[in-house]
């Protein structure tokens, strides 16, 4: 996620799939409750968000079914369908879903009954579930865009029909899931919709199917996907299509009545892929484009394969060629950092932003001459400020309750990136580049952690660098920088700290 300014004039700032043995450690002595107890939600323990996922099961695939009613002012009937193996006995099932109603349940095909607790949907199939086995859970349900309370994120209102955007925390007010990006999943989602409308989702096509004035597309991945970068869209939208490099099938969703004025901008896609595989490999994944919608939202979103972006973002003409172009690198190197590699725990957030942020200024200085290291000393003046107000990169302050996006502030941007920029100078350009590839080929379509990354970098350079991530990730002040031992913080209204 890119939070983007949209004040007129101005320039906004700022392998294996691993087990989740650490999380459930202290989540899963309260997972595996007496039937008899009250239905009560669950975690799996996260710093950030203690509530989301949940311990017990781990999700091998969703399959999501949406009926767009023709209004994207009145709820949608839906069907999701869990396939899932046990970790641990369980008596009941808790998933995270919460701004829709659930009309059945069924676990193996057989009735279940069900309550909500929290924002939990708790099930207790007929029999309990021995660990190891595997489990259809279906779940027949609205899912509604209305007024959310609040909450930032789920189903988005555009113009023309609704888009999802679930970071971080708002994929359960879309279906039922275990929220949370330690449990990748594969994903099938099919959408309904009146004829004129055109429905999207991540992944490839896999039919087309008019019947009775309606159309029902559904879509696979090919990929393992966590819940926050699930994308479902519906609109009066086009779908210019075009290919990447080697082939790489490219498919962009735009509001129809503008597709001439985007599509300067949807040609620059596969230029920016092949950029970016120069700088840290193949793309991960079996397609690429962007979803732009109409309406304002104040950030784009790396959905997977389809990365979101609002329309204004592209039209507006205060904002420079530069600048645009390298928002859309932003959001297209989180395929690789964030979507690909997903983050263990939310802390770990630093290695998605940080990155596409490092990638985003690279490619500024490179095709808008906009110097890095200008941009890197200006951060450095202001980071000890970012580590006061958001904590520091790899672990970011609680967000306030209503506020789930507040874990979005510039230490795990701009800081994050700062970070990785001494790094560089740390062990020299070529360890950094054999790095930055090691990594996305290591833990491709897997989760990964903070100490990983350190690891990996200590074997790299050949040197043992926790001590000096210890300071750049977690320390209330800033290091000095390697290589620049002028660079100094500013005081607010003081000019350079002495």
């Amino acid at each position: 996620m890119l939070l983007t300014s949209r004040v007129r004039g101005t320039r906004p700032t700022a392998p294996r799939r691993p087990r989740r043995t650490a999380l459930l450690a202290s989540a899963v002595s309260v997972c595996l409750v007496a039937a008899s107890a009250p239905p009560a939600p669950l975690g799996i323990g996260d710093r950030l968000f203690p509530h989301l996922g949940n311990p017990g099961y781990d999700v091998a695939s969703y399959d999501l079914s949406f009926t767009y009613p023709g209004t994207n002012d009145k709820p949608l009937q839906a069907v999701t369908t869990i396939d899932a193996r046990t970790t641990a006995d369980l008596d009941r099932i808790n998933l995270d879903f919460a701004h829709g109603k659930v009309g059945s349940v069924e676990v193996d095909g057989e009735p279940a009954s069900f309550a909500t607790a929290g924002e939990d949907l708790v099930i207790t199939p007929g029999e309990p579930l021995a660990e190891g086995s595997r489990t259809r859970i279906t779940v027949r349900h609205t899912s509604d865009p209305r007024d959310t309370a609040g909450r930032d994120g789920g189903w988005l209102r555009t113009a023309d029909g609704l888009a999802t955007a679930n970071q971080a925390d708002a994929a359960h007010l879309v279906f039922p899931c275990n929220d949370h990006p330690s449990d990748k999943a594969f994903f099938t989602v099919r959408i309904t919709a009146p004829d004129g409308y055109t429905a999207v989702a991540n992944g490839l096509p896999a039919g087309v199917h008019r019947a009775g004035g309606r159309t029902t597309w559904t879509y696979r991945t090919q990929h393992p996907m966590a819940t926050e970068l699930a994308q479902v869209s519906v609109g009066r939208s086009a779908v210019p299509r075009r290919t990447g490099p080697h082939g790489l099938p490219l498919r962009d969703v735009v509001p129809a009545k503008h597709r001439a004025a985007l599509e300067p901008w949807l040609r620059k896609t596969p230029a920016q892929i092949a950029w970016m595989e120069g700088k840290v490999g193949p793309y991960p994944f079996e397609t690429y484009g962007l979803l732009m919608v109409d309406t304002a939202t104040g950030f784009e979103l790396e959905t997977q394969t389809l990365s979101l972006f609002e329309k204004g973002l592209f039209t507006e003409p205060a904002y420079p060629r530069w600048y645009v172009e390298s928002i859309m690198v932003h959001e297209l190197s989180h395929q690789w950092f964030g979507d690909s590699v997903s983050p263990r725990t939310w802390s770990d957030l630093w290695l998605n932003e940080g990155h596409a942020t490092w990638y985003q200024i690279l490619y500024a200085e490179e095709k808008g001459g906009r110097p890095l290291e200008k941009h890197m000393k200006a951060a450095y003046g202001v980071s000890d400020r970012w580590r006061a107000t958001g904590g520091p990169p790899a672990a970011p302050k609680v967000p306030k309750p209503g506020n789930k996006v507040g874990i979005f502030r510039p230490s795990v941007y701009d800081g994050a990136a700062l970070a990785l920029y001494a790094l560089r100078q740390k062990i020299g350009r070529p360890a950094f580049e054999r790095l930055e590839r090691a990594w996305v080929s290591l833990y491709r379509d897997g989760t990964a952690t903070t100490d990983d990354f350190v690891r990996l970098a200590s074997q790299i350079s050949g040197r043992d660098l926790s001590g000096f991530f210890h300071g750049w990730l977690y320390g209330a002040k800033t290091p000095p920088m390697p290589g620049h031992p002028d660079w100094k913080p500013v005081r607010a209204g003081r000019g350079p700290a002495k």
